[in-house]
């Protein structure tokens, strides 16, 4: 495996895991090599499949390193499962994957019936619940992360408020399962000497990166700033930015940024297990 993949392009793509078949918080930026990051689409109107079909012929048309924003896997190590109690789970992300696609019946690679039906009593959805804190488990990346200071990620299995990832996850994973073995998806798989690959991403640590204290851009001079202070040029944008189209900007120059770092696709955490169980997040070393 080459210690340097080369890349022709970083894409981030601003995930969501809301119910429906179009979903205005879907947000895809490019960033190529010494060009200022660019909106995809910037006026449209995204579908998880939409996007997917599109990745698929984005991936084999040059080595683009994609990044989705939402958890690959949920917690496995802290606990030794990812659904402690129940039976015939999967036990590596990949076969999970394709559980949750099998399991989810909802539109448009939707997974909330999976967490609202099917599995419900592993989500924290509110005070009926019980304690929020016998919910929240975290992956091994998350800790890493969170020790790092600032504000701590969100759990996989928390279902409530703005900051949730579990809906976006979920279906996330269903999009996995369709991608199939077409593009690896690192670390799950090994990264490839040449063509595309997968990453999971987190843009609030290419905001913090940036110097900024990690919350939502909104402002096209915010978004110059922080593209700035990673090495980018500046977007220049002649309309007020939605923040999912920030964050995607964003995370996309950070990315581009990161991959000059000597252990980008190799953080000294990362073992084999925490690769085919519950994944990493690219940016954190």
């Amino acid at each position: 495996m080459s210690p340097a993949p080369r890349f022709e392009n970083c894409v981030a793509i601003d995930w969501s895991g809301a119910k429906g078949r179009r979903h205005k918080g879907i947000a895809i930026a490019e960033a190529r090599d010494g060009m200022a990051p660019r909106l995809v689409r910037p006026d449209h109107v995204w579908s998880r499949c939409g996007v997917l079909d599109w990745l698929l012929e984005r991936a084999a048309a040059e080595p683009t390193l994609f990044g989705f924003d939402f958890s690959f896997a949920p917690p496995f190590i802290e606990r030794g499962g990812y659904l402690p109690g129940e039976a015939d789970i999967p036990d590596t992300a990949r076969d999970f994957w394709a559980y949750v696609d099998a399991v989810s019946d909802d539109e448009d690679l939707g997974a909330a019936s999976f967490l609202e039906r099917v599995h419900r009593p592993h989500f924290y959805f509110g005070i009926a619940d019980g304690t929020k804190a016998d919910f929240v488990h975290f992956r091994r990346c998350d800790t890493a992360l969170n020790a790092q200071g600032g504000r701590k990620t969100a759990s996989a299995y928390d279902a409530i408020g703005a900051a949730q990832v579990a809906k976006a996850s979920f279906s996330g994973m269903r999009l996995l399962h369709h991608v199939g073995d077409r593009i690896p998806v690192w670390p799950m798989d090994c990264l490839p000497e040449q063509g595309s690959a997968i990453v999971e991403i987190y843009t609030r640590i290419y905001i913090r990166n940036a110097g900024l204290p990690g919350k939502k851009i909104r402002t096209a001079d915010e978004l110059d700033a922080a593209l700035q202070a990673l090495g980018s040029a500046p977007a220049n944008l002649n309309h007020r930015p939605t923040d999912h189209q920030t964050d995607a900007l964003i995370t996309a120059a950070g990315m581009r940024a990161h991959l000059a770092n000597a252990t980008a696709f190799r953080p000294p955490d990362l073992t084999p297990e925490i690769a085919r169980t519950e994944g990493w997040t690219f940016g954190i070393t």
